[in-house]
């Protein structure tokens, strides 16, 4: 295809340049022709008089072989990135044929360019405007065949803003195309930041003991649960995770913070459940925030850790943008092509119109706003962290599989007790399609929202499994669980039971070095 358009503008170059080497050959009889007038005394368009009139402006034809030319040049540059094969000879004839289109039309003689130079300057003082007739000619009854050369002239003007324009879409194409590749696990790149271990054994050795009826979780802490983005239209949000703990007869709470609102008023209402929960306890606080609930506690952690050092024992991040989420960059990057429609306003008309939330819930998971908080605020290290990240499935049965995500009460006709109608949602499908995008698009691999290497916290200790579960599942779940497998609670339960046990070597180390 780059080919075909080559062949043609080089057509209509070396047309052109023929063209005018006939008419320099031409000489006096040229000139004769060129005095005729365009149109006639009845004001009829004299054929006669169209071909020579175009041939009155010689200076806007070279200059319009020498656009032509750089248009050429400009076209296989842009394209030739995205090739998967090139002949070093194409790239070599074409650079040779753009140089011989401009050395040419360049080295004209000089009365010529002053000509042009002259029709510049004389149509830059005109402020009258030029009616236009088919041809693409401007044509009036009143004016000479010098006048309606400096139409030509003008609409050579205005060529660089058109190369312009398609340089400028060039560069909107190369970036939406890019994407977040570049940012993509951005954390592990980064100089200073503590290395992670992995405890993957460990949480599946502590899991099996779960499901075997062994519990170590103490009752000595409360247990708060921090919900993600968009969890307040879920009512079934963690929901099973705190019904089985209060079984265990573990104190567990949920946030009730706006999960639309931005990272650092979440962070301030976090810091106030934690110092509530601690002045009417009197006990230590290990938090566990899934998908921007981890992100929201974590930042609450680092802006007040002063504060809070003796009420937190711990941190859980469960599946959390901690380095930031492609998808939430890919939606808001600026210089895309979805700002030609304008996206960014229909993504902020759906958060702030329709879902009442804040749209810098949504700008803070981005790549840019998450370098920019953790270059200035971090973890601290003394802190104990564990963070837990997974792969989507795109099997068959979990594209069928259905998330239960609320109830609906319906009124009985034949007692008065209403009955309950669950309302369930193919998220299983919907994060196994991010998920393959994903993984085609950058090449890594994800829950569906968020990829497994933005979810690696510097520092903490990481869990890894094997399982493939999507980003819904930890919070949401199925119509069809797998008893042969831990649900939901039992994994939230091995994720605390795994940070207490990284608290206590945590504390034993510092004990170490005080000593």
């Amino acid at each position: 295809m780059i080919k075909l358009i080559k062949l043609f503008v080089e057509f209509v170059n070396i047309n052109i340049i023929r063209k005018l080497i006939s008419m320099k050959e031409a000489g006096s009889s040229t000139s004769r022709e060129l005095s005729r007038p365009l149109l006639g005394q009845d004001d009829r368009i004299n054929n006669d008089g169209i071909i020579p009139q175009l041939f009155t402006s010689v200076p806007a034809l070279n200059d319009a072989a020498s656009y032509l030319a750089q248009t050429t040049s400009l076209i296989t540059g842009c394209f030739s990135d995205y090739s998967v094969e090139r002949d070093s000879r194409d790239s070599v004839d074409s650079i040779m044929h753009s140089q011989e289109l401009v050395t040419f039309s360049s080295g004209q003689t000089g009365e010529s360019m002053e000509y042009s130079s002259n029709c510049h300057s004389s149509l830059s003082e005109s402020s009258t405007s030029v009616p236009l007739l088919h041809d693409g000619v401007a044509r009036d009854s009143t004016e000479n065949p010098s006048q309606n050369a400096g139409a030509l002239v003008q609409s050579n003007n205005n060529l660089p803003n058109g190369i312009s324009i398609f340089q400028g879409l060039i560069e909107r194409a190369r970036r939406t195309v890019r994407g977040s590749a570049d940012d993509i696990g951005w954390l592990q790149r980064a100089s200073g930041m503590p290395p992670v271990e992995d405890g993957s054994e460990r949480f599946t050795e502590i899991l099996e003991d779960i499901r075997h009826g062994l519990h170590k979780l103490p009752n000595s802490m409360v247990y708060l649960l921090i919900p993600g983005l968009f969890s307040n239209h879920g009512p079934l949000y963690f929901v099973n995770t705190k019904m089985s703990f209060s079984k265990l007869g573990l104190a567990c709470h949920i946030a009730k913070i706006h999960s639309e609102a931005s990272v650092e008023k979440n962070a301030r209402e976090i810091k106030e459940y934690i110092e509530e929960i601690y002045w009417g306890s009197k006990k230590r606080v290990f938090l566990l925030g899934h998908s921007k609930g981890g992100v929201d506690a974590a930042a609450a952690l680092s802006l007040y850790w002063p504060d809070l050092k003796d009420k937190v024992a711990g941190l859980a991040l469960a599946q959390s943008p901690y380095g930031g989420s492609p998808i939430a960059s890919d939606i808001l990057r600026e210089g895309q092509l979805g700002d030609y429609v304008n996206l960014r306003k229909l993504m902020e008309i759906l958060i702030c119109k329709v879902i009442k939330g804040d749209m810098q819930s949504l700008e803070d998971l981005t790549y840019e706003r998450r370098m920019e908080f953790l270059r200035k605020h971090q973890l601290p290290r003394e802190l104990p962290v564990v963070s837990f990240h997974t792969e989507a499935g795109i099997t068959p049965a979990v594209l069928a599989t259905l998330s239960h995500v609320a109830h609906a009460e319906l009124p009985s006709l034949s007692s008065g007790q209403s009955a309950k109608l669950p309302v369930v949602m193919p998220l299983g499908a919907a994060m196994a399609a991010c998920a393959q995008l994903l993984q085609v698009r950058y090449g890594e691999k994800s829950d569906g929202l968020v990829t497994c290497r933005d979810a690696e916290v510097p520092g903490s200790i990481v869990v890894r499994p094997k399982r493939k579960l999507d980003h819904a599942w930890m919070v949401y779940s199925s119509l069809s669980n797998d008893t042969s497998e831990a649900d939901a609670s039992q994994v939230c339960e091995a994720l605390l039971t795994l940070l207490v046990e990284v608290g206590q070597k945590k504390k034993h180390e510092l004990a170490m070095k005080d000593e």
